[in-house]
């Protein structure tokens, strides 16, 4: 259920998106409480950013407080300045490769902000890369020439520190030992990967960004994955949106749809779909026509706006485990409109899992 603070907050990105603020008399009813709490929300959705660039288009009278404005602007200054970090690590990185013969392919942020209207709005991580196959020979060149330790515990990646930076090495691009159905997900991504997709010069060095039947198939089922697991924010939601709306007449509709059908995820699909034009304002002609259920859109929407199992995450081994648990549990809707095996299967696996991989418990 939306209140003025959400409204006020999806005002803002529907300006940062299209360039200009048609909502303009729903912030004359926004006091400073109300503010307060879109700045909160904005926060936490991992949007601070791109709202900031929406309330840009706001007249002075309208605006937050003189004292709420100048903390969300350091803020977005701070994010900037990770963004820039980010990119000089990005280029380093890029550039070592390079030397050693590997080309590398980036996947999701840096590449995703690219397509944002301020690019350095778009806050990230980690840095996921994929070498076409060859992450066990550019693990030991780092670990050899870098003298970095290469953590081997994580079910689809390697992982490092560079930089200060996490990078994350893909050998598969989901996560095959958790749920089953990825691996019917990791063979088409597998073949994406493979097609030229753009490229983009970093320190005078090409890196390649995925080619867009990838980036649709990847960015879908990386957020599905994490919304079933844990949650989305709204950034995810913008990557998707941003994502269609530059490349919509490039995405393969009829083979991503068969696709998310195969793997149970078409409902999540048309959900994602939904709140880009209903919530956000996505021209719906960029979209094939598609069918969602109103009342399932709704609970996804308020679920990533405020999730149903927000219990906070203990410290310890056993409340640990616990506490996975109980989230698992509670989020066994999300499992049914993401993957298709059952529940008491996939919970053994993931049992399984952390066991074969003890550190996953408390991660």
């Amino acid at each position: 259920m939306k209140n003025t603070a959400t409204n006020g907050l999806f005002a803002l990105l529907r300006a940062a998106l299209h360039g200009k603020m048609e909502d303009t008399a729903l912030f004359a009813r926004c006091d400073e409480a109300c503010w307060g709490e879109i700045y909160r929300r904005s926060s936490v959705q991992g949007v601070l950013a791109v709202a900031w660039d929406g309330l840009q288009m706001l007249p002075g009278e309208l605006r937050p407080p003189r004292a709420l404005l100048l903390e969300w602007a350091f803020n977005v200054e701070q994010i900037e300045k990770r963004y820039r970090r980010h990119e000089a690590a990005v280029t380093r990185l890029a550039a070592f490769y390079h030397r050693h013969g590997f080309p590398m392919m980036l996947l999701k942020g840096y590449g995703l902000s690219l397509s944002y209207p301020v690019p350095s709005h778009r806050p990230f991580g980690d840095i996921d890369i994929w070498l076409y196959g060859r992450q066990p020979e550019a693990d030991r060149v780092v670990a050899r020439e870098l003298g970095l330790r290469i953590d081997e515990d994580k079910e689809h990646h390697t992982t490092f520190l560079f930089d200060g930076i996490m990078v994350e090495n893909h050998y598969d691009l989901v996560n095959n030992e958790t749920h089953s159905s990825n691996r019917r997900i990791e063979q088409p991504l597998k073949r994406f990967a493979a097609q030229p997709g753009e490229s983009v010069e970093l320190g005078g060095v090409p890196v390649g960004l995925p080619s867009v039947p990838f980036n649709a198939l990847f960015l879908l089922r990386h957020a599905a994955v994490h919304f079933a697991a844990v949650n989305i924010g709204l950034r995810h939601v913008l990557d998707w949106y941003v994502f269609i709306e530059r490349n919509a007449g490039k995405i393969g509709w009829e083979e991503l749809y068969a696709l998310a059908r195969e793997a149970n995820m078409d409902r999540f699909l048309g959900c994602l779909n939904a709140i880009c034009v209903e919530d956000l304002g996505l021209d719906p002609s960029l979209l094939p026509p598609f069918t969602v259920d109103p009342k399932l859109k709704e609970r996804v929407l308020n679920e990533i706006l405020s999730p149903e199992f927000s219990a906070p995450k203990p410290t310890g081994l056993l409340p640990n485990m616990w506490f996975k648990t109980r989230r698992w549990w509670a989020n066994r809707w999300k499992h049914r409109i993401v993957y298709d095996e059952g529940l008491a299967g996939a919970f053994v696996n993931s049992v399984r899992v952390h066991l074969k991989r003890p550190k996953s418990i408390s991660a």
